[in-house]
């Protein structure tokens, strides 16, 4: 299949179409990224790279970090032991909502929204003796890429501000469902969400989630068969926070968005793909972005489904 010339037409209509949204404002570095930003980058599972636009430029990749904490999680702790702390179940509701956390004694909806990410960083820092390195490592390991790395003023300006965060991590510490230090947590999460990747380092980053947990390079199989089916599954429904339905409806792929307006999404045993454009629908998620990838599984007419 021709993707580059895929690709090529996404482009020109995603420029014809000039779609709405806004630069995320409630973290203020965030607010500071140029809002016509656009690139797309496409990873095939033998190791084909089609693009286009900014796919070269690093931003901060903020949710879909989760993604790669939980992968992180599963390779340190026992599956049903996560399973007890953190559910698998779509919240329907905002990415930071207090409300159902509450209502479910502690125990987050799923490990893909803030609350649930917060867990699997307590599990993280309960196995690993310096988490930020070792989480770096990881990510690094899973990129092919040594020079990824954190954005410390993104992370600062998380800190400073994450209030939202800190309720409904004091809230799990009251119900038992945290085991370190809420602020240690805490700082170790604003961490891994001020990555900064490209299109084309997330698209082959996630590549082993199509590639039935194998490395391209060397075909090292860094998540079983098992963990990769499920983690697929845990996108496809729990990726894009309240808009889940709306993406499996229009994309029909396994993926993850973040509110740096980055979106990846992987076709099992096809390809990865990410794309960039800062700006956000009312639901937080990359406007061109939900645009451009309902548009690669209309031209290519291949989905999951």
């Amino acid at each position: 299949m021709d993707y580059q010339g895929i690709l090529n037409v996404i482009e020109d209509k995603l420029v014809g179409e000039k779609l709405d949204g806004a630069v995320a404002t409630y973290i203020p570095e965030l607010a500071k990224v140029k809002p016509d930003k656009l690139g797309m980058h496409l990873t095939s599972v033998i190791g084909e790279e089609f693009h286009f636009g900014d796919s070269e430029e690093r931003f901060s990749i903020q949710s879909i970090s989760k993604v790669m904490s939980l992968a992180l999680a599963l390779l340190k702790e026992d599956d049903e032991k996560i399973w007890e702390r953190v559910d698998v179940e779509p919240s329907g509701d905002p990415f930071n909502s207090l409300v159902q956390l509450e209502y479910e004694h502690g125990i987050p909806r799923n490990p893909l929204i803030n609350s649930g990410a917060l867990v699997i960083c307590d599990i993280l820092m309960t196995h690993l003796k310096d988490p930020q390195k070792e989480y770096l490592d990881f990510v690094r390991r899973m990129a092919g890429n040594s020079t990824i790395n954190y954005n410390k003023k993104v992370a600062a300006s998380e800190k400073a501000g994450g209030y939202s965060n800190r309720a409904m991590i004091n809230l799990m510490k009251g119900y038992g469902n945290i085991q370190n230090d809420p602020e240690e947590v805490l700082n170790f999460y604003f961490d891994t969400c001020s990555l900064s990747m490209s299109c084309r380092e997330l698209a082959q980053t996630f590549v082993v989630f199509a590639n039935q947990g194998k490395l391209l390079k060397d075909e090292e199989q860094v998540l079983s068969e098992v963990h990769v089916k499920r983690m697929n599954a845990i996108m496809q429904t729990c990726g894009f926070y309240d808009e889940a339905g709306e993406f499996s409806f229009r994309v029909g792929l396994p993926g993850k968005s973040g509110v740096g307006g980055g979106i990846v999404a992987v076709y099992p045993n096809m390809y990865s793909v990410a794309v960039w454009s800062p700006k956000l629908n009312e639901k937080g998620n990359s406007t061109a972005g939900m645009r451009a990838l309902e548009l690669l599984t209309e031209i290519t007419g291949s989905s999951i489904f």
